[in-house]
């Protein structure tokens, strides 16, 4: 790859990146202190502050792995990345099984708001006639980091914010049987995703679908403004 295209590529997803992955997880622990555990809020992790939440091979690495790499996965490329997971005592929730779905989903809405935002963004620079092509990119790149984290991530497997959904809505003893999934539910995503079965029958199709239901939001705004 040419060295030109590769620091444009880095710095075109960089800004979104940092941003998808450190709101996506101040957004747990400010609904986990809003729900009664004060756990995150205690250890300064409720912070916008990027260095608060940054793993240096989730947040860094691995999306320049997946942003550089030969290997693409069915239906990708796609950027993935994780942070440093913001501790929450479920324990201290006011109501544990029913305030875990908010504290688990908090993550994966933000990726969705912050998807809308960088349309809004979008459709803002198109209306003004601003075609720079960097800042056009950027914006693009934080729809899609956006929606496949958050789809990447409601996945309903324990310990992906999905997987904790579903223990609280389902009834104790299913519930009990899904959150045992946690210890090797790491490795379980991991067997799906790298021969490409979580990209082509999960990511994929609901990225897709979450655009999809973008475009319809935004479009009629691009009309009015244009």
């Amino acid at each position: 790859m040419d060295l030109n295209l590769l620091v444009q590529n880095i710095l075109v997803y960089a800004l979104p990146v940092l941003f998808a992955i450190t709101v996506h997880e101040a957004s747990h622990g400010y609904v986990a202190r809003h729900y009664g555990d004060p756990t995150a809020y205690v250890l300064g992790r409720v912070t916008l502050n990027p260095l608060k939440h940054i793993d240096p091979f989730g947040t860094v690495l691995l999306p320049l792995l997946l942003l550089f790499s030969t290997y693409k996965l069915p239906g990708g490329p796609y950027i993935l990345g994780y942070a440093k997971p913001v501790p929450v005592n479920f324990g201290q929730l006011r109501h544990p099984k029913r305030d875990m779905v908010f504290v688990a989903a908090a993550g994966p809405v933000s990726n969705y708001v912050q998807a809308v935002f960088w349309g809004l963004l979008l459709v803002l620079l198109v209306a003004i006639g601003f075609r720079e092509p960097f800042f056009m990119s950027m914006a693009r790149a934080g729809i899609q980091v956006n929606l496949v984290l958050a789809v990447f991530n409601l996945f309903p497997i324990p310990p992906l914010d999905g997987g904790r959904v579903l223990v609280g809505l389902l009834p104790r003893g299913p519930a009990y049987q899904v959150a045992r999934l946690e210890p090797v539910g790491f490795f379980i995503v991991l067997a799906l995703l790298i021969p490409g079965f979580l990209s082509e029958w999960w990511i994929s199709p609901l990225v897709n679908l979450s655009a999809s239901v973008l475009n319809a939001i935004l479009g009629p705004l691009l009309s009015l403004l244009r």
